[in-house]
């Protein structure tokens, strides 16, 4: 009943804002097309507003789930006209504020205390206004200044009511369409209900926030604010104020002789190094989140705030990611395809070189242009697209690095329209390949889990034993005499395997134990070399 009231409330805001003007007629489904024309709905008036402004406030009056989406579209300027995406940017910080008698009494509630023993000196007229929370600037006892966020009072049931509505949609997209089950919206949503719901939470975002400060410290790519943990709690947050240029005032960034090209190769840099480097990026990128020091115009830095949105990757996700992306930008396409189906991307009965062609076919025609002029977010677009006939499936782990790419490319296009960036990333990924897997890495990952591998030692020989005296599967018939033969022999394979591995981690073990003038990193060396033997045995 809940969600039906809220289908019924989109709907009346799409009809207040009359946003069926802004879809092309000739490509609205049948039964749209009638009720909007054949119906008293075309006699409803429209308002008089530019087309870009009813779309932000309809997205304003519908709240955060639909706000937040509105900001990821301001970023696309390459996909929205002009006016639209100018006034989606409004998005970012200048959604209306809730009263100022309400944030403070929540301030207070939060920290037991009234705001005048608290702070030196508290603006109750909010500086910015988002989807989720609003920010005030004050001064504490000690004399720094800072902003007090606060999270809106009820906010948890306007967005909890959405996402009942988004799953309703997602469960009928995946029975309904014919890519439904590929898509798996229903995990995406789950993705999306994670990541807005921690960004009620505060405490976590101060936490991420200190974090990504520690990653980038005495960096002159970024730099955090300090958070004051003595007066954060769930829904409030107080952190060192900055004074510095919005990146969006690309006109007071000329006026001050910034660098712009090197201030969009460095936002790339950032998003890969927090990416592959510290594998913990800022995932909500947003202009409304990025401003540039005011120092050192000609070596510009970042600044960043609002760490609610942080991503992730498996080691394994980062691997494949990072050789996947140095394939297309070498236009290696069979090796693109080997990796989609290696990874399992997509299914293992892939045809690799039907995959490698339609890879080819889609991305040949992009690649005659200039590298300046390819957009990436295009190129993911064409290849999703070309993807279905081969089932590939939308990867939720990779939502969010998908979402924040799209905002890196959209920002640096707009600071600098000629930013290259296949020509800017692909160095980084290329070192970054290099080094997780040279010598010094290897010892360093080993050094790392020897421990760990010392504490699992005792328990081998119990579960290789175990796995040794295991019943045969005999559920086969037999008709599968030869399918039987070549189980056998790859059991037969592994147990061998076992056992090697068994006596090269006690060689291994035992040599550490009789070297005790031996330093750390020549035992290092010495798991290595026994590790190798093992491996030479296990092939052989």
């Amino acid at each position: 009943m809940i969600r039906l009231r809220r289908l019924f409330a989109i709907l009346r805001v799409g009809l207040r804002y009359r946003l069926d003007k802004l879809l092309p007629e000739d490509r609205l489904p049948l039964g749209l097309w009638l009720l909007i024309n054949f119906t008293p709905l075309r006699f409803w008036p429209q308002p008089k507003m530019s087309r870009g402004e009813r779309l932000r406030r309809s997205l304003e009056d519908l709240g955060p789930v639909f706000i937040k989406f509105g900001q990821l579209l301001s970023t696309r300027r390459d996909l929205l006209a002009t006016d639209i995406a100018d006034e989606l940017a409004l998005l970012q910080d200048r959604v209306a504020p809730i009263s100022s008698t309400l944030s403070i009494a929540t301030i207070e509630a939060s920290l037991g205390a009234p705001v005048d023993e608290v702070f030196a000196s508290f603006e109750t007229e909010p500086m910015a206004s988002a989807s989720i929370a609003q920010v005030h600037a004050a001064t504490l006892k000690s004399g720094e200044d800072v902003v007090v966020k606060v999270v809106r009072p009820g906010i948890e049931k306007v967005i909890a009511s959405d996402m009942k509505l988004l799953y309703t949609l997602a469960g009928m997209a995946q029975r309904f369409l014919r890519d439904g089950k590929r898509l798996r919206p229903i995990e995406v949503v789950e993705d999306y209900e994670h990541t807005i719901f921690d960004e009620l939470d505060l405490q976590r975002e101060a936490a991420n926030t200190s974090q990504l400060r520690r990653n980038f410290e005495n960096s002159h790519l970024l730099y955090i604010p300090q958070v004051y943990w003595d007066y954060t709690r769930h829904n409030v947050m107080v952190m060192e104020r900055i004074y510095a240029i919005p990146v969006t005032d690309v006109a007071q960034l000329k006026a001050q002789g910034t660098n712009m090209k090197l201030l969009a190769e460095r936002g790339v840099e950032i998003f890969f190094t927090q990416l592959f480097r510290d594998n913990f990026f800022h995932a909500d990128m947003h202009p409304g989140n990025i401003f540039v020091s005011r120092e050192h115009p000609h070596d510009p830095q970042y600044m960043g705030i609002d760490c609610a949105i942080i991503g992730s990757l498996t080691d394994f996700d980062r691997y494949y990611l990072a050789r996947n992306l140095l394939a297309i930008f070498n236009r290696d396409y069979k090796l693109v395809a080997d990796l989609h189906i290696e990874c399992g991307w997509v299914p293992s009965h892939t045809r690799s070189h039907e995959f490698e062609s339609a890879i080819r076919s889609v991305c040949e025609p992009i690649f005659q242009k200039p590298l300046g002029e390819i957009s990436f977010g295009h190129l993911l677009i064409y290849l999703f697209s070309t993807a279905r006939r081969f089932e590939m499936e939308v990867q939720p782990s990779l939502v969010l690095l998908q979402k924040t790419l799209l905002n890196i490319e959209g920002l640096g296009r707009e600071l600098y329209p000629e930013l290259d960036l296949w020509t800017t990333a692909k160095p980084f990924l290329e070192d970054w390949i290099k080094q997780r897997y040279s010598p010094k890495s290897v010892l360093k990952e080993m050094k790392k889990r020897a421990p760990g591998w010392l504490e699992q030692l005792p328990k081998v020989p119990d579960q290789l034993l175990n796995a040794l005296t295991q019943p045969p599967f005999t559920g086969r018939s037999d008709g599968n005499k030869r399918l039987e033969a070549l189980e056998a022999q790859v059991s037969s394979n592994r147990r061998r395997q076992r056992m090697l591995l068994v006596v090269g981690l006690g060689l291994g073990a035992v040599l550490l134990s009789r070297s005790d003038n031996i330093s750390f990193d020549t035992q290092s060396l010495l798991y290595f070399a026994v590790g190798a033997v093992v491996a030479l045995l296990i092939r052989g």
